[in-house]
């Protein structure tokens, strides 16, 4: 981590990624950039639908391949690049095909290490294959829900799943939330961890640096009123006079409570759930 001389209040806990030492310096590829004009929260009819959201420093979003459907042909990693819609870092992979696309970046790889995306591909970082050719006790990223889907589970820095069995058609992946979940052997997923691990060591230091990540000031629900937040009201200094904190809509918040829907979808593939609140170990 990159830290600084305490010139200033801010200043003195204030901690960086050393980014000339981790990426490799190159701009990015301009026919994998597109524009993204932000929203601040609201959705098309004007209204905050994300609270929390707007500001911020303008941002071109990055063409990130989450598909992986060029099987069997190698590629090479060409350059180590940031991209600010994601903790992780990406990296520019040339196909033999001659074709360029972004792909997130697992430990270990970096400008010049090859991958391949095929049904009998190595057990190596990098490498992409379907679940029900990887071995117990492998960790995994960039992992598909249904064969084909693209992936959608475990893209943060320094994430990774485990595989800890195999049963009837399904892979048993221990998520980072540490639940257990089943997925189709038939669905793909990427070899190794998401790079970037010290992601989660960096201190902002001051207010400003979350604005200009596009990320607005959250009130506390005591400082408000009763019309406005469950837990808002009273003379003074109050607490929240509640068993159970709430939401600003009255649903269960905080930790150690069930939020999940009883009769969500996926109920049927959760082997364990994850565990929550203070009894969390790991």
């Amino acid at each position: 981590m990159k830290t600084y001389k305490p010139t200033t209040k801010s200043r003195r806990h204030m901690s960086t990624l050393p980014y000339r030492e981790l990426l490799s310096g190159d701009t990015p590829h301009k026919p994998l950039l597109k524009q993204k004009s932000g929203q601040g929260g609201r959705n098309n009819a004007g209204r905050v639908t994300t609270r929390h959201h707007g500001g911020g420093h303008k941002k071109r979003l990055r063409a990130v391949d989450f598909k992986y459907d060029k099987k069997n042909i190698p590629a090479k990693i060409e350059t180590v690049e940031y991209d600010p819609f994601r903790s992780a870092f990406i990296g520019l992979a040339l196909y033999a095909d001659g074709e360029r696309r972004y792909v997130i970046l697992p430990k270990t790889v970096n400008a010049g290490s090859k991958f391949i995306v095929a049904e009998d591909a190595p057990l190596l970082a990098g490498n992409r294959l379907p679940l029900g050719s990887i071995p117990v006790g492998t960790f995994v990223y960039n992992i598909e829900l249904s064969a084909g889907a693209g992936a959608s589970l475990v893209r943060s820095a320094g994430n990774y799943a485990e595989v800890v069995a195999h049963d009837a058609g399904y892979a048993q992946i221990k998520l980072p939330s540490s639940e257990i979940r089943k997925i189709s052997d038939l669905a793909w997923a990427s070899v190794g961890a998401v790079g970037n691990e010290e992601y989660n060591l960096v201190v902002l230091g001051k207010a400003g640096r979350s604005r200009w990540r596009g990320i607005r000031p959250t009130v506390r629900g005591t400082a408000m009123n009763p019309v406005d937040h469950p837990h808002g009201g009273g003379e003074g200094r109050q607490g929240r006079g509640l068993k159970r904190a709430k939401s600003k809509w009255g649903k269960p918040t905080g930790k150690g409570q069930k939020t999940r829907t009883p009769k969500k979808y996926s109920n049927v593939f959760i082997v364990s759930r994850r565990k929550v609140g203070k009894k969390r170990k790991g």
